[in-house]
Order: structure tokens, then C-alpha cells, then sequence
């Protein structure tokens, strides 16, 4: 079959799992894995750089949530769909990821049959959310993704900046190691703090923790680690 393959990324923190996913889809013939990433920045940059059709992304990503990478890259690369996978099957998740630009969602524990048909259909421009009575997810009637795109700047209130430090505090680093990470000094993390704090009125860890559980920037398991 002469055919041009559909260009992957695949962005999961986990090296086995990217293995995994990467040995699922080379067995497809119309699939090509072009990279690989391990933190939602990198996916980001690489995203930029390689252009691929699909992004497989993990929503729970170091450095960058799955979610504002998602953002990002619709924002840098439009022509790149991204389906986001997730350990968690919940309507606001789902919600979320299509909010934020993601074209599919789809659970962790969902067969290998279904996420190679959902990077087809967004591919071909589908949407791929929602369940069947008999669990399956299918394909949506929702419109493409770029109305997620729309509807993300109209709710996502936080710069990129601000999300990462924001996704960093809840999940428990101090300002020193958020500095660290970031490549800023200590005073710019405190100044980004309290600009969170002020900007969404909320003023301890705590309830930073729970506002970035709500956004979907990281994901509910984070809570009970942190409070």
C-alpha cells in the first residue's frame, strides 16, 4: 500500500510506556512515531519543530501539564491535532482537554484498536470524545477542535508562565527548587506566586492545589499527596 504515513509524536513521562505505545504503533503501516517526549515543555518544542500530523499526549506531564502543552501547541502548530490520554475517566477531563484545543480523549485502559482509530479521526480532522452504552469511546458530533481553541482563550485566564508556576507550587516544589526548574531566580517565582494569588484571589497553597485540580492542570491524585 502506497500510502503517507501518518506522523506521530508521542509524549508520556514513562520511558516503558512510550516503548509500549511506540511498538504498538509501528506495527500499523500507516503510522510513523517522529519523536518522543518526556516533559510537556519538550513536547511543546517538539511539536514546533517536527510538525507532526497527531500529538499522543499524556495529560499528567512533568514541567507542563498535558493540557497547557496542548494550548501551546495549538497555538504553535494549528495544522497538529492532539488526542490526550488520561488515567481518569471523567466528563470534566474530557471537558477540559477539549476546552484547552485537544481533538480526542481518551482513557489509559481503552484498547489499542481505539487509539489507533481515534489518531485517525483526528487526522482526517474528526473529534473523537464520549462513550458508547458498552464503554467504547466514539467518535463525537462536537465541532473540530479549533472551537476548543477559541473557547480556551476565552476561560484559560493564566499566562504560559503562570501555569507552569502555578502546576510546580501544586505539586508541593518550594520557590527554590520552582526557580530551579525553570531556569528564574527565587524573587521572580515569589513575584509569579503572588500574582497567582491575587489574580485568582486565592491566597494559600491549599487552595492553589485545588484550583489547579479544577483547571486540569494537574490531576486529582495530587491532592491527597499535598493536603
Amino acid at each position: 500500500m502506497n500510502m503517507k504515513a501518518i506522523t506521530v509524536l508521542l509524549a508520556e513521562d514513562h520511558k516503558l510506556v512510550r516503548e509500549g505505545f511506540r511498538a504498538l504503533l509501528d506495527q500499523e503501516g500507516d503510522l510513523e512515531v517522529v519523536g518522543e517526549a518526556e516533559t510537556g515543555r519538550q513536547a511543546v518544542q517538539l511539536a514546533t519543530k517536527l510538525r507532526p500530523a497527531v500529538v499522543v499526549m499524556d495529560i499528567a506531564m512533568p514541567l507542563l501539564n498535558g493540557l497547557e502543552a496542548t494550548r501551546q501547541i495549538r497555538l504553535a502548530v494549528p495544522a497538529t491535532k492532539v488526542l490526550i490520554l488520561s488515567a481518569h475517566n471523567d466528563d470534566a477531563y474530557q471537558e477540559q482537554a477539549a476546552a484547552w484545543g485537544a481533538a480526542a480523549f481518551l482513557v489509559k485502559q481503552t484498547s489499542s484498536h481505539i487509539l489507533v482509530t481515534a489518531i485517525h479521526e483526528v487526522q482526517k480532522g474528526n473529534t473523537f470524545f464520549g462513550r458508547s452504552p458498552a464503554g467504547e469511546v466514539q467518535p463525537s458530533r462536537r465541532n473540530p477542535a479549533d472551537r476548543g481553541l477559541a473557547a480556551t482563550k476565552s476561560r484559560n485566564r493564566l499566562s504560559a508562565r503562570e501555569a507552569e508556576v502555578l502546576q510546580l507550587i501544586a505539586e508541593g516544589k518550594p520557590n527554590k527548587q520552582v526557580a530551579a526548574e525553570l531556569g528564574v531566580s527565587f524573587k521572580t517565582v515569589d513575584k509569579h506566586r503572588q500574582h497567582l494569588m491575587a489574580k485568582l484571589n486565592i491566597h494559600d497553597i491549599a487552595g492553589l492545589t485545588r484550583y489547579a485540580i479544577s483547571a486540569g492542570i494537574i490531576e486529582s491524585s495530587v491532592l491527597v499527596t499535598i493536603l
